[in-house]
């Protein structure tokens, strides 16, 4: 085994926690100021698959993380979003 992996892993682990619950709470913000919107379409969820967005959660730090290993070698940052939680304005 990489020695890189359980560290990788550990980070991937935080990040998919964080994110999920992040998106989750606004939901539940949402609702409880009144607005089901988030709730009818089913993203109040802890299912961190109903938050990925394929650009912002895939696309977008998988171009930048291979960007940044093949030029620099290492990862500096990332940047990524989730789906928006849908609000009734």
């Amino acid at each position: 085994m990489p020695a890189w992996l359980p560290e990788v892993a550990a980070a991937v682990i935080a990040v998919v926690l964080a994110i999920t619950l992040h998106e989750a709470a606004h939901g539940y913000a949402a609702r409880a100021l009144g607005d089901d919107t988030a709730e009818r379409m089913g993203r109040i969820s802890l299912n961190p698959l109903r938050h990925v967005d394929p650009v912002g959660t895939l696309l977008v730090p998988g171009v930048m993380i291979l960007g940044q290993l093949l030029t620099i070698g290492q990862i500096q940052g990332l940047f990524g979003w989730a789906k928006p939680v849908p609000v009734d304005i």
